[in-house]
C-alpha cells in the first residue's frame, strides 16, 4: 500500500523493522519536505515487496557502474518523475537512502546519491569508495551523504 510521506509529523510507519527508525523517518521526511518545496511532488513510498522493479534498477546501476552490492535489506523505495528528471529512492533497513536521479535529456546530470541516517556508521560496502560530507537537517538532523555520476545508459 502506499504511503504518503508526512514531513510535518514524522512518522516511522514502514520502517519499524530498522534499529535507526526514528533517523530514517526523519530522512525520509527530509527529502518529501524538499520535492514538495521544490516541486510541487508528494512523496509517496511503497513496501519493497511492492516496488521490486524500481529497487532492481538502482541494483543494477549500482552494480554496473561501480560494482556495489548493497548487503541491508531495502524497506521501502519509490520511483517518479519530475520535470525531465526521473527519481528512484530505496530506504534500507541500516538506515541507507540511495537515489538515482537520471535527466531525460541527452546532456542532463545523472548521477547516484547516498545519504546517510543520523548515527549510522557508514556500511562497509561503501566505506572505502566514498567520502561522505556532512548537511544539518531540522527532520534528520546530521545527514552524511555522497555520489557518483552515472556513465552508461540505463
Amino acid at each position: 500500500m502506499p504511503y504518503a510521506v508526512d514531513f510535518d509529523t514524522v512518522s516511522t510507519v514502514g520502517l519499524e523493522s530498522s534499529p535507526a527508525a526514528a533517523a530514517l523517518a526523519g530522512l525520509r521526511a527530509n527529502e518529501a519536505r524538499y520535492f514538495k518545496n521544490k516541486y510541487g511532488h508528494v512523496f509517496t513510498v511503497e513496501p519493497a515487496s511492492n516496488a521490486t522493479s524500481t529497487i532492481d534498477r538502482v541494483h543494477r546501476i549500482l552494480k554496473e557502474e561501480r560494482g556495489i552490492v548493497i548487503s541491508s535489506r531495502p524497506l521501502e523505495a519509490t520511483a517518479f518523475q519530475v520535470e525531465n528528471i526521473r527519481m528512484a529512492y530505496v530506504f534500507y533497513e541500516n538506515g541507507l537512502s540511495i537515489n538515482v536521479m537520471y535527466t531525460i535529456d541527452d546532456a542532463g546530470k545523472r548521477a547516484v546519491g547516498f545519504k546517510l541516517s543520523d548515527g549510522m556508521e557508514v556500511p562497509a560496502e561503501l566505506a572505502s569508495r566514498f567520502k561522505f560530507a556532512r548537511q544539518r537537517s531540522k527532520l534528520a538532523g546530521t545527514i552524511r551523504g555522497s555520489y557518483f555520476t552515472i556513465k552508461n545508459e540505463y
